[in-house]
């Protein structure tokens, strides 16, 4: 390990910060939000972008460096902690509407920004272990379906109108959400059906991952309202849905726009670098893991996150992702800023 992979620790800043907000209550019970939406987009106006990339020699070398991986590994217990955390404070404390308001973004924030984020990297991994780390990291968003739904439906129909996580020109974020949450959800039934199709298996069968995950979200939320009783679970669930709204907002400023070629064949042209709106602030690169390297992720998701590459034309958001996540939420000014990047894009990739 390199003294400069240690810059991938910041990423901690933000549970750190939600367990700080917990336990200090009134003004900090937002915690890691003020790092997510006030420390970072203000920093990002300041700090250099970085287009570097790796060698391939050093590519081979970071590859094969386990402190990647751990970094990943540790978020379930931070995650799981977090959560316990939250709920014995509420049972313990008579909480405020506007505290527990702020605790439920709070906690939201942790559980998209890093609970489904780090699962989704450990989700295109090769290894069983590591993907059944992912649905752990999945489960207290109850999204466990977007681990089918991103990986054999997303990857494959992104930037096209089949593709309910690739956002139209003109839709509203409002529009968006709605869209591409029950779009998806209904897609990764569709998706395990076909699979079970294959092998001659019936659609309601117990080898159906859907049944498994509705059965697992269940017992998790039973669970809690054991032992927390409703205030526990409506928690709970306040957090698991400010969570993957979260996750549809990044899905959202991603492909805003963005439109593969449809051939004469039908089918449409292989999937770009241009197909997807990447962000080379470096803060934010490190704190979601490079997830905003989101070009090169797609045009090969099996490349982890410390070794994705910039692509020259690949095109860039003018802010990092925290500012255009705030920014998706008014969507006037949304739209003002970035149709017209779109249809310069959308130009150029005609003319190439």
């Amino acid at each position: 390990m390199e003294w400069r992979d240690l810059k991938y620790l910041i990423a901690y800043l933000a549970p750190l910060a939600g367990f700080w907000g917990i336990a200090q209550g009134g003004w900090a019970s937002l915690g890691a939000v003020y790092v997510g939406f006030l420390m970072i987009p203000v920093l990002e106006q300041f700090l250099p972008r970085s287009t570097s990339n790796l060698s391939g020699e050093e590519e081979g070398m970071q590859m094969k460096r386990p402190f990647f991986d751990w970094l990943l590994y540790l978020h379930i217990p931070i995650l799981y902690g977090l959560i316990a955390y939250a709920l014995n404070t509420q049972a313990a404390q008579n909480w405020s509407i506007w505290i527990w308001i702020a605790t439920v973004l709070n906690l939201g924030l942790v559980i998209g920004a890093f609970g489904i984020n780090v699962a989704h990297e450990l989700g295109h991994r090769d290894s069983r272990y590591e993907q059944t780390l992912s649905k752990i990291l999945l489960l207290p968003a109850l999204y466990l379906h977007f681990f089918i739904e991103h990986n054999r439906g997303h990857h494959k129909n992104v930037a096209t109108d089949d593709d309910p996580a690739s956002a139209r020109l003109g839709e509203s974020l409002y529009a968006f959400w709605f869209r591409s949450v029950t779009g998806g959800y209904l897609n990764a039934w569709t998706l395990e059906a076909q699979r079970l199709r294959k092998l001659g298996l019936p659609a309601l069968h117990w080898r159906n991952e859907m049944l498994q995950f509705q059965v697992l979200q269940l017992i998790y939320l039973t669970g809690v309202g054991f032992f927390f009783q409703w205030k526990g679970l409506l928690l709970v669930i306040a957090s698991a849905i400010f969570g993957f709204l979260l996750l549809e907002v990044v899905n959202y400023i991603e492909h805003y726009g963005l439109r593969r070629k449809q051939l004469p064949s039908g089918k449409y042209e292989p999937v770009q670098p241009t197909h997807s709106w990447n962000s080379d602030h470096e803060l934010g690169r490190i704190f979601l893991y490079e997830l905003t390297r989101h070009s090169d992720h797609h045009y090969k998701a099996t490349r982890k996150y410390q070794i994705l590459r910039h692509w020259d034309q690949s095109p860039q958001l003018p802010y990092g992702y925290p500012t255009s996540i705030l920014l998706a939420l008014l969507p006037p000014l949304w739209f003002s800023i970035m149709d017209p990047l779109v249809e310069k894009v959308t130009r150029k990739h005609k003319i190439d």
